[in-house]
């Protein structure tokens, strides 16, 4: 909220100015604003009201590499391994529900992204002590496997592949949409939904791409689009990696977002890692075509292919033959396209992430082997004050030492 709501919230949902379902619905007081410092002490009652699942798969097979965490050994290793000019990892303590940090390595400058989601996570429910690293970058780190000596750390990720060990969480671009859902972002996962382009017998019937030029396939794709314009309409709207091909392919304007889906299908095809506009691609209402990748985000476990999305191979060798399929079979094709935007609207709504990370983050607790520590170079993350926050809790907040 961007007020706090003393009194409680009555919300009506109208259609033709006559209450749908049960509205009006009465959420009673107080409703807080997104900056009121007012943990929930109980961790389960939180997670109750918020509906969080029983289980995630992807936590539970991120952690089965790491029944006990050794946090002296990773003390050592981490700096080492991965805190170098190249590095991009942060190390966070956090007790008595505080933030701390430390950067580790040159590019740390997302750290505002994990330090966001964190704080937020802080202000709602009570954390439990942990000390942690989370990798900024892009690809992820602990590559070692469960039988090496030594074996895998415990490294945080935004996102995972079938080759590494890190512990993946919801990537800084889902997150950040989240929070900021309210505050001018436009392409944040609420307003995709509204946004999806006509209705699936208007649209354009073909498959479409459009982005930076971070993998030798988008430039494979844009080549396919030359030969095959009356199935794909693929540009590359930036050059970086591959500059000299820009004369050869063409550079194609920038689009907003929401164009996208006057297209019937959506091909996604990984960027450096996992790309991460799949998330916003699954919840329009066009048939997502995915590329075949050895990366994944939180919530890919849940997706199966042909019921949620088409795949395609990794060489995109049989993009073609999968369009021509789908417009040969336009019912099936509409139905897993509403599939996948139901799936993907159910797994990404901003109460599952917020579960997502809390799980998280109690799951690591749960298996340190050592009490969590503020290190030495650390510096405390306060909570935003932005003047409008200033709010009296209704609940007990923990007792906070200083530190």
């Amino acid at each position: 909220m961007h007020e706090t709501a003393h009194e409680g919230l009555k919300v009506e949902v109208l259609y033709g100015g006559e209450h749908v379902a049960q509205s009006p619905y009465i959420l009673k007081g107080p409703v807080y604003h997104e900056y009121c410092d007012c943990p929930e002490d109980d961790s389960q009652a939180w997670q109750k009201i918020l509906s969080c699942p029983a289980t995630e798969p992807q936590i539970e097979q991120d952690f089965t590499s790491f029944p006990s965490i050794n946090l002296q050994q990773m003390l050592k290793e981490v700096p080492k391994r991965f805190g170098d000019e190249r590095g991009a990892v942060v190390h966070y303590t956090i007790i008595n529900n505080r933030v701390h940090r430390r950067s580790l390595g040159k590019y740390t400058d997302f750290k505002m992204f994990s330090d966001e989601i964190l704080l937020s996570l802080a202000r709602k429910v009570t954390l439990p002590d942990l000390e942690f690293y989370i990798n900024l970058g892009d690809w992820p780190l602990e590559h070692r496997k469960v039988n090496d000596t030594p074996g895998p750390i415990p490294i945080i990720s935004w996102c995972g592949s079938l080759d590494s060990r890190d512990i993946i969480l919801p990537t800084y671009d889902v997150t950040h949409s989240t929070l900021e859902a309210m505050r001018g972002v436009t392409n944040d996962l609420l307003s995709v939904q509204g946004n999806t382009g006509p209705s699936w017998i208007n649209k354009t019937e073909k498959a479409f791409f459009r982005g930076r030029d971070s993998r030798e396939e988008r430039l494979q794709l844009v080549q396919l689009s030359k030969e095959n314009p009356q199935l794909l309409d693929a540009g590359i709207t930036g050059y970086f990696f591959f500059q000299e091909k820009e004369k050869e392919l063409g550079k194609a304007k920038l689009m907003g977002f929401f164009d996208f889906f006057k297209y019937k299908y959506q091909v996604n095809v990984d960027g450096t890692v996992a790309a991460y506009r799949y998330p916003y691609l699954m919840l329009g209402d066009s048939l997502v075509l995915k590329q075949d990748s050895p990366y994944y985000e939180h919530f890919y476990v849940s997706l199966r292919p042909w019921k949620h999305y088409v795949p395609i191979k990794r060489n995109l060798s049989d993009l073609l033959e999968k369009v021509k399929w789908a417009k040969e079979n336009d019912e099936e094709a509409k139905k897993i396209a509403q599939e996948g935007q139901l799936t993907a609207r159910d797994l990404l709504q901003p109460p599952r992430l917020f579960c997502y990370y809390y799980r998280v983050l109690q799951k690591y607790a749960e298996r340190q082997a050592s009490k969590p520590m503020i290190r030495g170079g650390m510096e405390l993350v306060p909570q935003p004050d932005d003047g409008t926050s200033v709010c009296q809790c209704h609940r007990k907040r923990p007792e906070r030492e200083e530190l």
